[in-house]
């Protein structure tokens, strides 16, 4: 069994969907995993903005637009009458859910049933434009067998075991399509993975049916050496280990969601990033292996980065001063990205500051506490073994211009970090560029 997803542009008009279909519609057993068409979630966020705002005027606007676009993808789409009034159908009971909401009123729980709604659009055209190439296919409800645990993380067991169930409902069937980002949580109601989150849907689907591979289709040639939005001239790296993409997911690269890689490398899964528009590229294979002919593979930044800074003298010869700090993060939920320590000082990093006050207050019992926003962290990725003389060396070189105010490096033979102002970060993966590739 193969796992493929296909992002928002990849499905981002009739033209798209058509071209998907004739690449997943051969014989060979698969699961699609689908994002909503592009553009879609965007509008779907401002929708549920506008309910919680209480503004009906631009809610309704916002809804007529969508529906209008859908209407004109599905006469665009379908050739056959049949086909067409089955997808008016269902179309027409998504956004019924929607042009319901304001009578519902805004929750949390109720913006998420709103965003769940391009997913599930996106799975019926697709199912639908296969019904009318004659290309049997299942659609399987996300909904019913993707699941979050009591702590917020898919609950792997439930996943596998009704995943699994559909699938032998349907033994005859070799395809079938479902929606990415999409879930329940542990109370039964509809959630999501967040932003990105097909991507993570079709690692988690790809663990619980062993799949021999997982293609995450996109606009892309496969996971460039560069931000290629900012350097010009960057080229896609062909072979990445599964520790590498993971820290370039995680550290900025937008063609991957940061969590994707883990059920993948539990299950030794390998994992394709692919181009719709050029299918035959060969993309970037993510694997337990990497390109050992090079020590440096790959660039990214992440930008958004707040730095708290922890001046204490009592952290002087005394043991369980981190424990301290690192349990306040705990509380508040908040993962840190870098660290570092001197005898009287903790500097570390965080991306999520939605309880920086909380944190903030209840780490001033321990010191004096300084604040600093607006920053990147910019990561190096390749194969950097800590007996490899000079590899660190060629890389400040490149930066020697650069303000730097952190550094990680020795905790991992696969990447050095650097802290900069954001200011500087166009300017510094643009050097790193031409002195490392």
């Amino acid at each position: 069994m193969r796992v493929m997803k296909f992002g928002g542009t990849s499905v981002g008009s009739a033209v798209q969907i058509r071209k998907v279909a004739g690449l997943i519609g051969n014989k060979s057993p698969k699961i699609v995993v689908l994002s909503a068409m592009s553009g879609t979630t965007n509008t779907l966020v401002e929708i549920a903005g506008t309910l919680k705002d209480g503004d009906r005027f631009r809610f309704g606007e916002l809804v007529g637009q969508l529906e209008f676009k859908y209407v004109e993808t599905v006469n665009d789409l379908f050739g056959t009458e049949s086909c067409r009034r089955l997808a008016v159908d269902g179309m027409t009971d998504c956004f019924r859910t929607l042009w319901k909401m304001p009578q519902a009123g805004y929750t949390p729980e109720n913006e998420k049933v709103i965003l769940a709604q391009g997913e599930l659009l996106s799975t019926l055209l697709m199912h639908l434009c296969l019904k009318e190439m004659n290309i049997e296919s299942v659609v399987l409800p996300a909904l019913e067998f993707m699941r979050l645990g009591g702590n917020g993380e898919p609950d792997g067991r439930f996943i596998r075991r009704n995943l699994c169930k559909y699938l032998r409902q349907h033994r005859k069937c070799s395809l079938f399509i479902t929606q990415g980002y999409i879930c329940r949580n542990a109370a039964g109601e509809i959630d999501n993975l967040q932003r990105g989150g097909s991507d993570y849907t079709a690692s988690l689907i790809g663990a619980a049916v062993r799949a021999e591979e997982i293609q995450i289709w996109t606009d892309i040639d496969g996971l460039h050496n560069n931000d290629p939005r900012i350097v010009p001239n960057t080229v896609p790296v062909r072979l990445l280990s599964f520790d590498e993409a993971s820290r370039l997911a995680y550290f900025g690269a937008k063609i991957l969601h940061p969590a994707t890689i883990q059920p993948c490398k539990d299950h030794g899964i390998a994992v394709l990033l692919k181009n719709t528009m050029d299918p035959e590229a060969p993309g970037t294979t993510i694997s337990n292996r990497d390109d050992d002919t090079k020590s440096f593979h790959a660039v990214a930044a992440k930008d958004g980065i707040t730095v708290i800074r922890i001046h204490s003298a009592r952290m002087l010869m005394a043991y369980g001063f981190l424990r301290k700090v690192f349990e306040i993060f705990e509380q508040y939920r908040t993962p840190i990205d870098m660290i570092t320590t001197s005898e009287v000082a903790v500097s570390l990093t965080v991306d999520n500051d939605s309880h920086i006050d909380e944190i903030v207050r209840d780490l001033s019992a321990l010191g004096s506490i300084e604040i600093e926003r607006g920053n990147s962290i910019v990561c190096v990725v390749g194969r950097m073994e800590h007996g490899d003389a000079g590899l660190a060396a060629r890389v400040f070189e490149c930066v020697r211009g650069v303000p730097i105010k952190m550094i990680s490096y020795g905790a991992s033979h696969r990447s050095l970090a650097i802290l900069i102002d954001t200011e500087h970060k166009k300017r510094t993966l643009q050097c790193l560029n031409d002195g490392l590739f």
